[in-house]
């Protein structure tokens, strides 16, 4: 019994030594097809699938950390769009606020001639008159009206004159008068002249007086307005008779003393 243990020992090492050999080289054949696992904890190459396979990312899709190109660029919202689609129009610039020179913002105050720069009618608180008789043409009498004012003034219609007591208001010479109403900014001055007397002695109820009375009219032309002037006359006053009359306000002093 013994020497049949013996026999069968050597035997039973060699069969098993040749069944690891075989395992063996099994094992290098299945790395060596290209489809088995190399060394853990690194892959390379394509990744496959269970039938070996490689699958690409979809055509679709942006790969992770790209951005796709749609032609639009897309950190800088379209006007007229929402995010990401071009309108074809570009984002206007900021224009820095309200606080600019336009609108209410603006340097403030208007430019413009205010309610205060209107023009008014000149009458004896905005003017300055004179009375100064004329020896060219005789009995004459020159009436000069100044704008002492800070605003234009206009002076309507003709100087409706009182001398001395007398309270009627001598009649105008009708061809004398402007084509457009005499206008006068502060400083200018407008004229009228007054016929005293007939220069042929033909007048009646001739009389000296030594004070004038002027009062002015309203673009009306319907009675006067504002203030009176009393322009003084010579010490000696000045002869009126029945053909008094007076001139329409001019523009210049030639115009006046013409008729």
């Amino acid at each position: 019994m013994s020497s049949f243990r013996t026999a069968r020992t050597p035997r039973a090492r060699l069969v098993g030594a040749a069944a690891t050999v075989v395992l063996a080289a099994l094992s290098l054949t299945a790395c060596n097809d290209g489809t088995g696992v190399e060394s853990e904890g690194r892959t390379t190459g394509t990744p496959s699938t269970a039938n070996g396979t490689a699958t690409a990312p979809p055509q679709d899709e942006p790969a992770a950390g790209t951005t796709q190109d749609s032609g639009t660029d897309a950190s800088a919202p379209a006007a007229n769009g929402p995010a990401g689609k071009d309108s074809g129009t570009k984002a206007p610039a900021a224009s820095g606020g309200s606080g600019g020179s336009g609108g209410s913002g603006g340097s403030g105050g208007s430019s413009g001639t205010g309610a205060s720069g209107k023009p008014v009618t000149c009458e004896g608180s905005v003017t300055r008159t004179t009375a100064a008789p004329l020896t060219r043409p005789v009995n004459h009498m020159l009436l000069t009206v100044t704008n002492t004012g800070s605003r234009t003034c206009f002076l309507y219609g003709y100087p409706a004159v009182r001398f001395g007591e007398t309270q009627a208001v001598p009649p105008v010479i009708e061809d004398s008068q402007p084509q457009a109403v005499v206008t006068l900014e502060p400083g200018q001055s407008g004229y009228a002249s007054v016929n005293l007397a007939a220069a042929d002695g033909s007048g009646t109820n001739g009389h000296t007086v030594k004070s004038l009375t002027v009062h002015f009219q309203g673009r009306s032309g319907n009675g006067s307005v504002g203030t009176a002037a009393q322009p003084s006359l010579p010490a000696q006053g000045v002869y009126v008779d029945d053909s008094l009359k007076v001139t329409y306000w001019q523009q210049s002093m030639d115009d006046a003393v013409s008729w």
